[in-house]
C-alpha cells in the first residue's frame, strides 16, 4: 500500500482526466444513467474527487474515500473551491479493504474506480468487494473500474520498453496467466492487477451483485488523437453532439470490451 500511497502522492489524476477526458465521459454518461433520483452516495478510492463533484453538483450527499491522505485534502479543496463542500458528508483516509467507521447499508449508489485494480491478490480483492457490499443498501447500484488483460497485452506489444519488464515474451506469457504487473522502472505505474475478461461478471456475481452492464470507458474512440477530436469539433456542435452520442452508445459493445483502457461495470446489490 505504501507504494500506491506515494504513487499518488506525487500524480495528477485531476489532470489525467481533464487531459485524457474520454474516460471519464463514457464513465460520467453512465453513472448518470444509473445513480437513483436522490440519496447518498459513496465515492470509495475517489482520488481528488472529480466524479465526487459531478455527483454532488447533482445535489446528491457525497461520502468521499481514498488511501492516499494528499489527495483526500485535495478534494476536499476542490470541494471548498466549487462551494460544494455542504453536499459532502466527509473526507475520509481508508483502505478500500477496511472501510473503518463507514456505516453497513447505508449508501444508496457506491462508485469504486480504482482500488480494485491496484490489489493483486484474489484476498485482497474479495476484502474490497465485501467491503463495497457491506456498505451498500439492498438493491443499491454501484459503479466499479477494472482493467483488462487482453488490453495490456496489446499496449505490451506496441510498446515494450514503456512496460517492463513486459518488454521480452518470457515475463509477457507470465503475466498473461497471473495478470499481476509490477512496474520495472521505479515511479512509473504502480503495481495492478488485470482481469482476463470473461472473469470479470462472474467474480461481481459471486460478491452479491447481479449485473446491470459493463462497459469500454473509451468506447469506440479509444484511438482518437488529438487531431481527430480537433477534426469533429470544426464541424459544429450538433455534428459533434452526435458522434459522441455514438460513442456512448457502443460503449456497451461486448465487441470493444477487451481494448478499452479501462472497464466501468455497474451492478445492483442483490
Amino acid at each position: 500500500m505504501n507504494e500506491i500511497i506515494r504513487y499518488y502522492s506525487a500524480f495528477d489524476e485531476w489532470g489525467r482526466l481533464d487531459r485524457e477526458p474520454l474516460e471519464y465521459l463514457v464513465n460520467w454518461h453512465y453513472i448518470q444513467k444509473y445513480l437513483p433520483q436522490t440519496g447518498t452516495i459513496l465515492d470509495n478510492g475517489a482520488g481528488p474527487g472529480k466524479y465526487a463533484m459531478a455527483i454532488a453538483r447533482q445535489g446528491y450527499q457525497v461520502t468521499l474515500t481514498d488511501l492516499t491522505p494528499r489527495v483526500v485534502e485535495q478534494a476536499e479543496a476542490k470541494a471548498r473551491e466549487f462551494e460544494l463542500h455542504d453536499q459532502f458528508d466527509g473526507f475520509h483516509v481508508r483502505d478500500a479493504r477496511n472501510l473503518e467507521d463507514i456505516p453497513s447499508e447505508y449508501y444508496d449508489a457506491a462508485l469504486m474506480l480504482g482500488p480494485l485494480y491496484h490489489l493483486q491478490t484474489d484476498a485482497d480483492r474479495i476484502a474490497a468487494m465485501k467491503e463495497l457490499y457491506r456498505v451498500t443498501k439492498p438493491g443499491g447500484v454501484v459503479f466499479i473500474a477494472l482493467m483488462t488483460r487482453i488490453r495490456k497485452l496489446q499496449t505490451a506489444l506496441l510498446y515494450p520498453d514503456m512496460w517492463k519488464p513486459l518488454d521480452h515474451m518470457d515475463s509477457i506469457k507470465s503475466f498473461m496467466e497471473t495478470g499481476i504487473f509490477n512496474h520495472q522502472d521505479e515511479g512509473r505505474f504502480t503495481g495492478a492487477y488485470f482481469y482476463p475478461l470473461e472473469e470479470i461478471q462472474p467474480f461481481m456475481e459471486s460478491s452479491g451483485f447481479e449485473t446491470i452492464e459493463l462497459i469500454g470507458s473509451s468506447s469506440i474512440g479509444g484511438r482518437f488523437t488529438e487531431e481527430n477530436w480537433n477534426d469533429w469539433h470544426s464541424r459544429g456542435e450538433e455534428e459533434f453532439n452526435q458522434m459522441m452520442e455514438l460513442i456512448y452508445r457502443y460503449a456497451a459493445d461486448p465487441s470493444i470490451l477487451g481494448i478499452s483502457s479501462h472497464l466501468l461495470y455497474i451492478g445492483r446489490k442483490k
